[in-house]
């Protein structure tokens, strides 16, 4: 068999590059060995917003239910969520398949290992299939990882992957690692009834984002009776006698129900011979790739495998581009201009493009306008109005935003466009915001009077 390209691995970003070379009129294979999707259908970002919205109206009642606006029980039934939650990722993958077969992809089912810079051996169920290639596009994503001593059992002690599948919510759950995954199954799970302890090693919560972003997830956090350990290094965590045991290198000792290690996630380059194609893998196991993401003449790697940003709209973006990369349709290097991010659940977090830390470090002298949710009807009238919206300029043009509260990664596409364009006051001003809405506190942000920026 031979294909103009081959795309190894069926998560976003492989998806829609093989998408986009068929298109383009490359002839083009996907092989996948487990499920379509990967892991942000699978395992992670859509299994999470479904558990997370299934479960906001627990956040929204106990929201109103401070202001004693109403009062009642929700009760969730984590079996049925479970049920519901297969249906949905198998009708997505199914979807999935057909748009493949539509687009005239070949599905190859197996685990693929490469051979040469021009051949990938395919195991299949009907045995190995050689495949020649023109140019191959590695998207086999990551993995849940853990630090020595802090290795997932099974038992009391699981990672992201796990935590997924229980059909049943402990009474008390320990998260090690204070980032998007356990800031996310953290809020889950405590909508269920779990009392919840976070261990950060960093000295706040999301510590990639704001720093006053990150001290108001740790307020609201505390405000819904987590109890934040941050700073603390773990020295061991396992199971013991029916429940898990964390050790600080401090001496002290934490013990839950469960503990979901959520300390990172590594690329799953190791084992497929990536290195018979002149693949070079660095720090990490992540594929080192040029400006044109290729890793060596004739393989290019993209999303998580090579570490540029683990976030599946990067996957999806970069995968479009290697394809037309491929099809000689694209010349310039890579560019994906500012990337957004965000954290879901209550309170969400938006962010993109430069934040003031990352300017004053260049020696640079940003200014800041800040909106606060709590002029905000919308926030208001869902009774979480804390939080706010941040614009970052530099010399009148806006170089970043980023929010915390109430439905503020909603607003993130919007911010995404404004700081690729770089927005002065007049384009905020020149443009009618719709009222009311969430959007105004966008708005008012880029129209209050900005200030000199502090560390």
């Amino acid at each position: 068999m031979r294909f103009d390209l081959v795309v190894l691995g069926g998560g976003p970003g492989g998806v829609d590059c093989a998408l986009e070379a068929a298109a383009l009129g490359l002839s083009t294979a996907l092989v996948e060995r487990a499920e379509l999707g990967g892991t942000c259908l699978n395992r992670g970002c859509i299994p999470t917003k479904l558990f997370l919205g299934a479960t906001d109206c627990v956040h929204a009642m106990h929201a109103q239910a401070r202001l004693r606006l109403l009062s009642g029980d929700i009760r969730v039934d984590l079996e049925a969520l479970q049920k519901r939650k297969g249906q949905m990722l198998a009708g997505s993958r199914k979807a999935i398949e057909k748009q493949l077969a539509d687009a005239g992809v070949a599905l190859l089912r197996g685990q693929g290992t490469v051979r040469s810079a021009a051949e990938l051996e395919v195991d299949t169920d009907q045995g190995p299939v050689a495949v020649e290639f023109g140019r191959l596009v590695v998207a086999t994503g990551s993995r849940p990882t853990a630090f020595p001593g802090m290795e997932p059992d099974g038992d009391r002690v699981l990672d992201s992957d796990a935590a997924l599948e229980l059909t049943r919510a402990p009474a008390s759950l320990l998260i090690v690692g204070g980032g998007t995954i356990g800031l996310e199954l953290g809020r889950f799970f405590a909508r269920l009834g779990a009392a919840i302890t976070v261990v950060e090693a960093q000295d706040r919560l999301a510590p990639w984002e704001d720093a006053e972003v990150s001290a108001t997830i740790a307020a609201l956090c505390k405000r819904e009776k987590w109890t934040l350990h941050l700073g603390g290094r773990v020295k061991s965590l396992r199971t013991e006698g029916g429940a898990a045991l964390l050790e600080l290198e401090s001496g002290q000792t934490l013990g839950a129900e469960l503990a979901l290690v959520a300390t990172g996630r590594g690329p799953n380059t190791a084992g497929i011979g990536l290195e018979a194609a002149g693949v070079r893998l660095g720090r990490g196991g992540f594929a080192e790739v040029d400006a044109f993401l290729l890793a060596a003449p004739t393989v290019a790697v993209i999303g998580d495998a090579n570490g540029k940003a683990m976030l599946a709209h990067a996957a999806a973006h970069q995968g479009r581009y290697a394809a037309r990369h491929a099809a000689g349709r694209e010349q310039a290097p890579y560019a994906c201009g500012p990337m957004p991010w965000c954290i879901y659940g209550a309170p969400e977090t938006l962010r993109v493009g430069r934040m003031v830390s990352e300017l004053l470090a260049q020696g640079l002298e940003p200014r800041v306008g800040t909106a606060q949710l709590a002029a905000n009807p919308i926030a208001q009238s869902h009774a979480s109005a804390q939080g706010f919206v941040k614009v970052v300029w530099l010399d009148g043009r806006v170089a970043g935003i980023t929010a915390v509260g109430h439905g503020v990664a909603h607003l993130v596409t919007a911010a995404t466009v404004i700081v690729r364009d770089g927005w002065t006051r007049e384009d905020a001003q020149a443009l009618v915001w719709a009222h009311p809405t969430l959007d105004e506190a966008l708005h008012h942000a880029l129209s209050a009077g900005p200030v000199p920026a502090r560390s």
